[in-house]
Order: C-alpha cells, then structure tokens, then sequence
C-alpha cells in the first residue's frame, strides 16, 4: 500500500482539548470507573424546555422528518427573526439568517466565506479553542489578543486598537465568554465597537459569538454587538439552542448577518450537511416561543451554583478566579501550581497536565 498523504492542512490543526478530554471521561465511564463532575464540555445540567420536548415528539408524529431548505424552515428562521427583535433589539429578515448544525458549524462557514491566506483574525485569549483551528483552516492567521483576571477577561479597547493591521479581517468577540464567562457591559462593548468606527479600521468585521447571551448574572443585561452604532452591517451574529435552552444534541444554531454573507456561508453549507435537522428545527421554534420563566430559573439556579463553586475555590491556596457574570464557566488562575511536582513524582507545566492529572489520578473533572 502506497503511503498515506493527509492534508497538510490537518497537520496545522490541534484537536479539540474539550473533545479529547470528554472522550477519555467517555472511555473511563465505559470501564466502570467513577468520575466526580462533569466539567469537560459545555454542557447545561438542566433539560431543555417542556415546549420543546413535546414538539419533538410532534414533529416525528406528523411526519416533519424530510430535508428542509438548507437555509432553515421559513417558520424557524421566522421565529428566530422575532426572537432577536423582541429580545435582543435587533432586526434580521428571514434572507439574513441561515440555520447551520450547531453555533460551530455557523462560526466555521462564516470564517470560510470571509476569510483567506493573508487575513488575520483578532481572537482573545483565553478562547474557546476551536476558534484558532477554525481560522486557521480558513487560511488566515490567528492572531491572540489577551486578556487578564485583573479587568475580568474583557477586551481591553487600547490593546485591541493596537493588534489591528491593514491585514485584520474579523474580530472574534465572545460574550459572554467561554471559557471566562466574562459577560461585557454595553458601555465596555461600546468601547471596543468605538475603535472599529476610526477611519482606519473600517476593513474590520466583527464575529459575535452570543451563544451564551441568557446566561447572564447579577442583574446583567446582555447587548447584542449589532445593536451597537455602525455596527450592524459589520456583524456577523452567532447564537443558537444549546446553552440557554440546553439543546446541545439537537445541532442546531444560526447565524444572522448581512444578506449577501449568509448567501455565501449557505452556499457553502449546501455541499457540507445540507439542511440541519427538521425535527430540531420543529424543537427550536418551541424553544424560542416557550415560556421564558422556565429559562431565567435555571439561570437563577446556575447563579448560585456560581456563588458556592467560587467559595469553595477560594478556600484553595494561590488559587484566584475573577468572579463571572454570564455562561457557566469559573477560569480560576492556577499559574503558582505550574512547575510543581505531584505526589507522584510528576512536574506539572500546563494548565492542560493539571487537568489531565487530576482526570487519571483523581477522577475529577
């Protein structure tokens, strides 16, 4: 057999750690072993809404199981038309939202219709981690702006005025963030939108991950960067139904831009999946439509399992963890256990060994 040539393309991209780590939790729990917690993925803990569990079972009764436009249902992207407008101010047609298999898949064709060898893309660190694979699969190059505990993980506007070259494409915005669970004021959104309005940096379009956008604490109201000046026809809005309505194996999410951006990114999904599921489809309609008290108590109920994770963090030496205010996530700073040597003899140098460590010698997650 001749020799195997993979892309060199594969050989630029790191796999997932959130998917890595989630399959040997996966192969341990297959073995019989116990694992205390699961924190690998972004996963609710709650089930999704009632409306939308009976219109699963609805959708499979009726016969609502054949391909849809790849676009998405008229009804679906109907309804997330509403949603937006009611919930988030912001106005999109039907023609200016494309229903994709999930926020990943919205995210990746966005990046694939837009950018190229050349490009740079803005993204802030700590990141979700497929967003650098995903650029860099698009050919442009990724380029890390950080941020630190100190300000919360938000984008610092005076820093990002710098990372931007004749060469930035897009910049990535998370908010709230996975994995800081950072959920940026409208005025601090303001800030960063009032560097993309200098006359230089009008070649800069923005990525809007919202995908956590109900999640949001203490009060917090969460601003779709859209709705922000001059910013709507720049914006690419990405959001969906697996964290708020806690719909993660339904793949189901979208994307909301500019007409002629959704035309291409649709274009490029009809040679990929096609249509996502009409049965989740049917769901999400529900979802958007149900009962929203039933999502603001599990908000409530997540705010509080924030306050005791954090306590129970803080009683940890050296161990500091800015308190969030959306998502799900706590990003504690565990840099003073970095170099340390375990009881087993073992140096840990990285974030990931820690966690590694304490997954295969402790079965915590």
């Amino acid at each position: 057999m001749a020799e195997l040539k993979l892309n060199p393309m594969i050989s630029k991209m790191d796999e997932s750690y959130t998917v890595a780590i989630f399959s040997k939790v996966s192969n341990m729990k297959s073995r019989g072993e116990k694992v205390n917690g699961a924190l690998c993925v972004g996963q609710p803990d709650f089930a999704p809404p009632p409306e939308a569990i009976k219109a699963t079972q609805e959708a499979a009764v009726q016969g609502l199981t054949a391909y849809t436009a790849v676009s998405g249902t008229l009804e679906l992207r109907q309804a997330i038309s509403e949603y937006l407008e009611k919930y988030k101010k912001v106005k999109y047609s039907t023609d200016e939202i494309l229903v994709a298999c999930g926020g990943k898949q919205a995210i990746y064709q966005s990046m694939m219709a837009l950018c190229q060898e050349g490009d740079e893309v803005i993204v802030p660190a700590p990141y979700w981690t497929s967003y650098p694979d995903i650029v860099k699969l698009s050919g442009a190059t990724p380029v890390i702006l950080e941020t630190i505990a100190s300000q919360g993980y938000a984008i610092d506007a005076a820093k990002l005025a710098t990372a931007i070259t004749p060469r930035t494409r897009m910049l990535i915005v998370c908010n709230p963030s996975n994995p800081t669970g950072c959920a940026m004021s409208p005025d601090q959104l303001d800030a960063i939108a009032g560097v993309l309005r200098r006359p230089e940096n009008q070649h800069v379009l923005v990525l809007s991950d919202e995908i956590y956008e109900r999640i949001c604490y203490d009060g917090l109201e969460h601003a779709s960067f859209a709705v922000l000046k001059d910013m709507w026809n720049r914006t690419l809005t990405i959001n969906g139904f697996s964290k708020a309505f806690s719909m993660t194996g339904y793949r189901l999410g979208y994307l909301a831009a500019p007409k002629e951006i959704v035309k291409a990114a649709s274009k490029l999904q009809s040679q990929i999946t096609s249509c996502a599921s009409s049965i989740g489809q049917h769901a999400g309609i529900a979802a958007l439509n149900c009962d929203m008290s039933y999502i603001d108590a599990k908000v409530r109920e997540l705010q509080e399992k924030r306050d005791l994770a954090l306590n129970l963090l803080a009683k940890i030496p050296d161990v500091n963890c800015p308190k969030p205010c959306g998502a799900f996530y706590l990003f504690p700073d565990i840099s003073a256990y970095l170099g340390r040597r375990t009881p087993e003899d073992e140096t840990i140098e990285d974030g990931v060994q820690l966690c590694l460590y304490l997954l295969q010698k402790r079965h915590l997650l």
